[in-house]
């Protein structure tokens, strides 16, 4: 058997522009990647079967097999490599469901990941990709799962900036946020945004140096957004809320939402202080995770 973790997917800034003619955005962000989140388990068999454990698991009752991100991930590179055999894929879903942190979008990249190894694939970095990309706009990034500059609707990848050892504490209320009434209503407030542009992150220096590239980071940060967070706290208040207890955590910085929420998070220099934090949260009975950042 072979397993992949499906890491929790963060946008430490969404910079959203103009419709293109596709009908996708334009934008701009910086994705970075928990070491947890859901895992991908892909085992031998004939077929190709799907079982869905893991705390939100019943979340997912509802939806066919087939219709999983997983099991189109699965077929479509089975197809695409000419592969005979099959496999008995396992899905432990440990985020919640449609919370913008591309849980679905990390699962399907986890699949093609562990499958490519489990049919042992001759496949290069770019048909992965632009095979994830039919999938879904996210799905490229969170094959490396490390930081990358995402620009276009999410085919655009540049290699992100290497950051400083970093924490986060992502928090869920537990409200649904459709990713597509948050665009129209961004639209409708700016039927003509201007073309989005990359915030200027810096690169850590050594890490025997990396106390000094916090103040940098933290400078850039400030100087980006999430465009779409306005929209999903207007839409539910309680987004404002989670917000307003991360920025007040000891040691915290950066507190946003992430893509098009609800789910919110702030960074950490130190463990202690965001699993503090991630404490705090669940003690107001929302979902919560603390976990390191795949810095680079």
């Amino acid at each position: 058997m072979i397993t992949e973790t499906a890491p929790a997917k963060i946008n430490l800034y969404l910079h959203v522009g103009p419709v293109r003619a596709d009908g996708l955005h334009e934008l701009a962000s910086l994705f970075v990647f928990a070491e947890d989140g859901d895992r991908v388990s892909a085992a031998p068999a004939a077929g190709l079967s799907l079982e869905v454990t893991g705390p939100f698991a019943a979340a997912l009752d509802a939806l066919p097999a087939a219709d999983n991100l997983v099991m189109r991930a699965a077929a479509r590179l089975r197809e695409a490599g000419g592969v005979a055999a099959g496999a008995a894929l396992t899905l432990e879903k440990n985020l919640p469901i449609a919370a913008g942190i591309g849980g679905g979008s990390a699962d399907a990249a986890a699949a093609l990941r562990a499958l490519a190894r489990l049919w042992t694939l001759d496949i290069d970095e770019a048909a992965l990709a632009r095979l994830a990309f039919a999938l879904g706009a996210d799905i490229p990034a969170c094959l490396a799962g490390t930081p990358v500059n995402v620009g276009g609707a999410g085919e655009r990848m540049t290699a992100g900036p290497a950051l400083p050892p970093l924490w986060v504490c992502l928090v869920n209320p537990g409200v649904e946020t459709p990713t597509g009434p948050i665009f129209r209503a961004f639209d409708a407030a700016h039927p003509a945004p201007p073309e989005p542009v990359f915030a200027a992150i810096p690169s850590s220096p050594p890490p025997s140096s990396a106390p000094r590239a916090y103040a940098p980071l933290k400078e850039a940060l400030a100087g980006a957004r999430n465009d779409l967070q306005p929209f999903a706290v207007e839409g539910a208040p309680v987004i404002a809320e989670v917000l307003d207890l991360l920025d007040a955590a000891q040691g915290a910085f950066c507190a946003r939402m992430s893509g098009s929420g609800a789910t919110c998070f702030a960074l950490f220099e130190a463990e202690d202080a965001a699993r503090r934090a991630a404490r705090d949260a669940r003690s107001r009975g929302w979902w919560a995770m603390a976990s390191r950042l795949r810095t680079g």
